[in-house]
């Protein structure tokens, strides 16, 4: 069977209609033409159920794959991916994030495609303007979002890519409090509550703050704004002549840590959406989040790592696998959140089984 290559198409006759979309699902037809993608043309070429022609002249699979790579950015990337979900058994169609893929048993006219998949190379940069673009194509249709990175020796990694919309079950901290008010210093990096029983009913209550000792209370930057704009805690300077606003203490915690507004954002999107954040220092995010909490000496298992990022991140890839593969490792779901200047987005990523 022969096809001829037309700028970044190959186009085959009517027989190729019936023996290659009406088996296999490759191509669209057009009329009595099939209209193959580069990708598709190549993956048939190997497969040696097509021939291909320019100029009346035959291509080898090596000087097809090289035509091709000159017309297509990255063409080299998408033929490997789309090489292995063909051979593990998926249909495979071009779409508006590289492919839609069918699931196991359907195929297109029966079923309607499960996943959109994105092909990226582990060393490109991926901005999160261009993966959210990716998703919403997705969640549009209602499809997951696979992200396929390439790494250097050509294995591939899948990423599911999902919409979340955390919640917990955590009474808010004015209920917990009923009125009551707590006095604090900011001292160098953190704030300390000093009345003995405000400071168990925080750490109590909402799991605020870290002991000091059994009748003081340390707070992370964080933790004190939120408490300080809820009116809750009143927050003084070391000179003990003034108490901060919030702007006021915004600007000094801004000082101390740059990512301090990025961060206290998302916590307080958090905390009002009845969960519980903690510090994830040690897990290498923003936080660690409890969805459900009664009790510090019943501590419940954190379910997610949060890392707040802003509207111009771009994921390094191999920093983005290691922070999916330790949350993994410690049974959580690794998620992103974005501010908006409105309000919160969450993205979840985590590894999938093609």
């Amino acid at each position: 069977m022969i096809g001829i290559l037309v700028n970044d198409r190959v186009k085959a006759g009517k027989q190729a209609i019936n023996e290659l979309y009406n088996v296999g699902y490759y191509g669209r037809p057009k009329g009595d033409t099939l209209e193959l993608t580069l990708i598709e043309a190549a993956y048939l070429h190997y497969k040696k159920k097509l021939e291909i022609q320019i100029d009346d002249r035959s291509l080898s699979f090596e000087e097809f794959f090289t035509e091709a790579s000159k017309r297509q950015q990255y063409f080299d990337l998408k033929y490997i991916v789309y090489k292995d979900l063909r051979e593990r058994g998926f249909y495979v169609q071009p779409s508006v994030t590289d492919f839609r893929v069918y699931p196991r048993g359907g195929h297109p006219g029966k079923t309607p495609a499960k996943f959109f998949v994105h092909v990226i190379s582990e060393r490109i940069p991926l901005s999160l303007k261009e993966l959210r673009m990716s998703l919403e194509a997705a969640h549009n249709v209602h499809k997951t979002m696979v992200l396929a990175i390439v790494d250097e020796e050509s294995d591939i990694t899948f990423y599911e890519i999902r919409k979340v919309e955390p919640a917990g079950s955590v009474e808010s901290i004015e209920q917990a409090v009923q009125g009551k008010r707590g006095r604090s210093t900011f001292l160098e990096d953190r704030v300390v509550v000093w009345n003995s029983d405000f400071s168990s009913s925080l750490h109590a209550a909402g799991f605020y703050g870290h002991p000091l000792d059994a009748d003081r209370l340390q707070l992370s930057l964080v933790e004190s704004g939120y408490l300080l704009k809820k009116g809750i805690l009143e927050v003084a300077d070391m000179s003990g002549t003034s108490s901060l606003g919030f702007s006021e203490f915004a600007a000094k915690a801004s000082v101390i840590e740059s990512e301090f507004m990025l961060k206290y954002m998302v916590y307080e999107n958090l905390r009002d959406r009845g969960l519980v954040p903690k510090t994830g220092f040690k897990f290498g995010s923003h936080f660690r989040v409890y969805l459900d909490f009664r009790s510090v000496d019943k501590l419940p298992h954190s379910e997610y790592l949060v890392h707040s990022i802003a509207e111009e991140y771009e994921f390094m890839l191999p920093v983005m696998s290691r922070a999916v593969r330790l949350a993994n490792s410690v049974r959580k779901r690794m998620i992103y959140a974005v501010y908006d200047n409105v309000h919160c987005a969450y993205i979840d990523i985590g590894r999938i089984k093609m």
